[in-house]
């Protein structure tokens, strides 16, 4: 199966390849970073941080997002009792996309209630809130079963667990090496690839009759959970730090726009 790239269908637009100094942060012109716990109300076990020790450039040209098991008096005083530090990043108000082929290389790591997550919200978000805005999820893996990723999209009567989801199984380099994960949206339908591999579309038809919020502008997010409603606690087989290493962010719109 070929590249969703090939055919000249998109051309690139945006990218982010994380060339820098070992320890700089990302970009602040376009990741910001969340700060605070419990995954906004989806019981996590992390905190997340601006610090570099979570979300820094590793000098070989990768994003690296690291869990770290808190000290248990910051914890105390500067966690809000969680027992992990993570990061959040986000592109809100700096950069987004309506309609157009997303695509990340990222290393991710596979350990028992680690749940790393490249995913999409609605710029609309503030206004109409979730999941009015809508949201895409590029990949999840929630640190349970399988070697397998998944793509999902969320919206009203469709969201949590509800969400239109499909799996791919990765194997067993999931978790040892880099693999790309993309999203090609246009109007009217969502794709899901891994690799070169096509394994999930959905379009309004799928959604009988719910609304289809995906025809707006939609920012980035990338994060690493730990537990939460989708995973479950680490145990004893987890050693700290988990990383997650992203190569590049790219973002391609339509070729026809360029016409």
């Amino acid at each position: 199966m070929g590249s969703p790239i090939d055919g000249g269908a998109y051309r690139l637009a945006w990218s982010d390849e994380f060339d820098g100094a070992r320890g700089t942060p990302p970009d602040r012109g376009t990741w910001q970073a969340e700060i605070g716990g419990s995954g906004g109300g989806n019981p996590e076990l992390q905190y997340y941080t601006g610090e570099p020790g979570n979300a820094a450039l590793d000098g070989d040209g990768n994003l690296a997002v690291t869990v770290r098991r808190a000290d248990p008096e910051l914890a105390r005083r500067r966690y809000g009792g969680c027992g992990y530090t993570s990061a959040r990043l986000i592109t809100r108000d700096r950069v987004s996309l309506r309609y157009g082929l997303v695509q990340v290389r990222m290393k991710i790591p596979r350990a028992r209630g680690i749940w790393p997550a490249f995913w999409m919200l609605g710029q609309d978000i503030g206004r109409v809130g979730w999941p009015g805005c809508g949201e895409i999820d590029v990949m999840e893996h929630f640190g349970t079963g399988p070697a397998a990723v998944h793509g999902t999209v969320h919206g009203p009567g469709y969201s949590g667990r509800g969400g239109i989801s499909a799996s791919h199984a990765v194997g067993p380099s999931l978790g040892r090496g880099f693999h790309v994960y993309s999203v090609a949206w246009d109007a009217g339908q969502i794709r899901w690839y891994v690799n070169d591999d096509l394994y999930h579309a959905v379009t309004p038809a799928d959604l009988n009759g719910k609304p289809w919020v995906f025809d707006h502008e939609f920012f980035l997010l990338v994060n690493v959970a730990v537990g939460g409603t989708a995973s479950v606690p680490p145990d004893e087989s987890v050693t700290f730090p988990q990383t997650m290493l992203i190569d590049y962010v790219r973002l391609y719109e339509p070729a026809a726009r360029f016409a």
